[in-house]
This record gives C-alpha cells, sequence and structure tokens, in this order.
C-alpha cells in the first residue's frame, strides 16, 4: 500500500459512504461515447450520507476518494485544475490521483494561471509536461467551442473532472472555464464531473447587476448576477440546465458535506491557497466582487501590494475619498484612509492614497454595493478619475447602465435600483440549482 492510498482510506474512515454524487439519472459516458443522460436540475439527488460531521467542510474531492472513484470507473479521465485543487492535508489531487491505480488519470488541463499557477492574470502556463507527474499538461486559456472539444478529443480522455476553487464572482474567469470545458466535452462525447469546493464568501443571496448578454465575454459569458451566491456544481447544474440546454453535457456533481450557505471560508476547516496571484486571502475573495470594478477605471485596485482589492487609490487621492465613502454608511465595511506605493501595475514605484475597506459584519456587507459606492465617491472626489477608455467596466458589470448611471451622478440606492429586476428574476432560477441550507 503506497502512502497515498493509506491518505484515502484515512478519508474513507471519517467521510463515510459517498452517499449523494450529485443531480443525475445517469453515471458518466462509456469510454468514448457519451451516452450518460444529461443533468439539468438537483431535483434527482441522491440521499446525503448519513456519517457524523467532524468540524469541517468534505470537499468533493474527499467524497470521490472515500467512495473509491466509483463514479470514475472504467474511464480515462483529464483534471481541469489549478493549485487550489488540494486535499484536506495539502496534497495536490493530480498527485495522489496519478499515485492511485484505482483512478485511471492520463491529462491534465490547466486555466488562466496555469495548471501549477505560475501566470500573472491574463496569461497561462502553456502546455507541456508536469514534472512532477509526466503527464501531458494542456491549455485550456482562450480555447472554447469546438478548438478545446479537439484538445479533450486529442487527449484521449473519457471523462473530464473539474476541481478549482472558486471566488464567487461572475468576472473569476474560472466558472467560465468550467462553462467552456462542459460545452466543448458535450461537442465531444464527453462526460463532465464537477468536484465541489466552498464559495469562500459564502452562498446566502446573490448580489449585483445580471450581465446582459450583448456584454457577454471570458469575464462573463452568461446573463447570472455578479455574485452569484452558488458553488462551482451548483453553476454547472445551472449552466447545463439553463444555458446549454440545447446541447447538454452527461454531467454529475460530487457534493461537499458540513458546508452550509452561511459558512465564510474561515470557518470550514480547510486549507487556503490562493486562486489567484492577487487574491492571496479569503478577505481578498470578500472585496472582490466590488472592488475589482476598479479594473475598468484609471485608479489601483492594489496589484502590487500585499493587500490587493482591499486597498484602492491612485496619485492625487487624499483622506476625503474615505470620509466621503465612510459618509454613505454601507453596512458592514468601514473605509480607512490608506497609502501605497505599487510594485507592478497602476503607477508602479508611485505613491498612491486612497482607501483600504475594513470588513466589520460579513453577514451585513454587501461588496458589490461598496464596490459602487466607491466608483460614486471617488468620482466625487477627485477630479482625476476616468474610466477605462475600452469601457472595460461594462463587461465587469455586464452592462452599460453603471456606467451611465454614475457618469449621470447617480447614488448607491439609485444605481442598485436599477439592475433590481434582473435580479429577482434571477433568484428565482438560481434558487432550483441549490444543493445546500
Amino acid at each position: 500500500m503506497t502512502l497515498s492510498r493509506r491518505g484515502l482510506l484515512g478519508l474513507a474512515g471519517t467521510s463515510g459512504a459517498l452517499g449523494a454524487i450529485g443531480a443525475t439519472s445517469a453515471g458518466p459516458a462509456a469510454a468514448g461515447t457519451g451516452a450518460a443522460a444529461p443533468v439539468t436540475a438537483p431535483a434527482a439527488a441522491a440521499p446525503e450520507a448519513t456519517a457524523p460531521d467532524v468540524g469541517r467542510v468534505r470537499t468533493g474531492f474527499e467524497r470521490l476518494a472515500a467512495d473509491g472513484y466509483g463514479v470514475l470507473a472504467g474511464q480515462r479521465i483529464g483534471v481541469v485544475t489549478n493549485p487550489t485543487g488540494i486535499t484536506a492535508d495539502a496534497r495536490h489531487l493530480v498527485d495522489v490521483l496519478h499515485a492511485d491505480e484505482r483512478a485511471d488519470l492520463v491529462a491534465v488541463f490547466g486555466p488562466e494561471h496555469g495548471f501549477r499557477g505560475t501566470a500573472q492574470a491574463g496569461g497561462s502556463e502553456g502546455a507541456g509536461r508536469d514534472p512532477a507527474t509526466g503527464l501531458p499538461v494542456h491549455d485550456t486559456y482562450g480555447k472554447s467551442g469546438q478548438q478545446l472539444a479537439d484538445v479533450f478529443t486529442a487527449a484521449g480522455i473519457d471523462t473530464v473532472v473539474f476541481d478549482i476553487q472558486d471566488v464567487g464572482a461572475r468576472f473569476y474567469t474560472y466558472i467560465w472555464t468550467l462553462y467552456d470545458c462542459m460545452r466543448a466535452a458535450a461537442l465531444a462525447g464527453k462526460a463532465v464531473v464537477v468536484l465541489d469546493r466552498p464559495n469562500p464568501v459564502g452562498g446566502r443571496r446573490a448580489a449585483g447587476p445580471v450581465l446582459e448578454r450583448p456584454y457577454a465575454s471570458f469575464v462573463g459569458r452568461e446573463p447570472i448576477a455578479l455574485a452569484h451566491g452558488m458553488t462551482v456544481a451548483e453553476l454547472a447544474l445551472l449552466f447545463n440546465g439553463e444555458f446549454l440546454a440545447a446541447d447538454p453535457v452527461a454531467l454529475r456533481t460530487v457534493r461537499m458535506t458540513g458546508w452550509r450557505r452561511d459558512l465564510h471560508f474561515g470557518a470550514t476547516g480547510l486549507p487556503w491557497v490562493p486562486p489567484s496571484p492577487n487574491v492571496p486571502t479569503p478577505d481578498t475573495a470578500l472585496a472582490y466582487a466590488g472592488t475589482c470594478l476598479f479594473e475598468g477605471t484609471n485608479l489601483s485596485e492594489g496589484r502590487g501590494t500585499t493587500t490587493p482589492f482591499e486597498v484602492l487609490g491612485a496619485e492625487g487621492l487624499d483622506r476625503r475619498w474615505a470620509e466621503a465613502a465612510n459618509a454613505l454608511e454601507l453596512p458592514g465595511v468601514w473605509f480607512r484612509e490608506a497609502y501605497f506605493t505599487p510594485a507592478f501595475s497602476k503607477f508602479t514605484g508611485k505613491p498612491c492614497g486612497g482607501v483600504r475597506l475594513l470588513v466589520h459584519d460579513r453577514a451585513a456587507f454587501d461588496p458589490v454595493r461598496a464596490g459602487i459606492g466607491l466608483l460614486v465617491t471617488a468620482r466625487r472626489v477627485w477630479s482625476g478619475f476616468a474610466w477605462r477608455a475600452d469601457h472595460w467596466i461594462d463587461r465587469l458589470t455586464g452592462s452599460d447602465r453603471v456606467r451611465t448611471l454614475v457618469d449621470a451622478g447617480a447614488g448607491v440606492e439609485e444605481t442598485a435600483g436599477d439592475w433590481a429586476a434582473g435580479l429577482e428574476r434571477f433568484a428565482a432560477v438560481r434558487e432550483r440549482y441549490l444543493l445546500y441550507p
């Protein structure tokens, strides 16, 4: 027995039987056939496992391993993952799967930033061999549709396994890597298995504007809310049922146990691995859905500092921005006057003034409203404020409405009121695909 297998058997001892593999009416496709029945809603899921909870969340991979990879039996698998695809004791699932004869792992697929996470925003590691396992690594970044389907076919796989930690924001590209992989797998006659992980900011509600399709891009393929409040398995079910229904993929999801919608990542008992270079902590993820909007402006969003997306600013800004933002009395957050010098990205090497977000009540905090409040007040107090010339803000928010409203002098409530009807419609659709209380 290898060390890897002893670790997996230990997981089996604490997790019990796999229980609900996820919403499906049939197993994954037989090798090369794509014959499994597609899944579009979670109602068909089997009951949850009854093993006692021992104080932390069990990820989808842990439950898969505890079942001896039964859902993958007889399949040649390729894994879409990055440094976040780890076990509870911080081993990478690719290393674990490769060392276990019960799983036939033949390929790895890397998203933005790469499989081992060496690339910055907007980059990837390309194709090659993983030095740790010798497995071929294929690059998915920038590929979709038939091009990505051809990659899956050339890799010689039957099933695509997805295991990446998301951060809960529509413009974080990993969920659209999942979407593109599902669509490509359907074209190639492959099955998809999604291993679930927590939404690190919780999942009590959706927030923010819903994407309008004319503004679709890789930071938002389909009409979902900016802060979707879902896990990746729930999103996979929604994608299959709402957006890929004309050609759904043979889909299975492996749920977590122990996760509730009110849990912040720090309460899960799981180790945090930065899902991308500029999301170093769960607190970064908490702010990200609002402060990433500053990528659409000429202000720094904190890249090149030790607290990206928690500090914002520019040359020429001072304490007046924090004062104006605090005057909005937004729930759950204070804004502190801050000064920083970015080591790279906007304002490299130049002292900047601005704000730091201090979230004091996670349950009350709405990151999207906070982001809008900061846009509104930055425009009011700093004469140098400008949108990016390419109107990237429209891609981030999902339409031109936020930009035009802020330019017209609208406040937070008026801007949020503009997206309220679309958010209500999305919330009703979202409810049908939720897997956890």
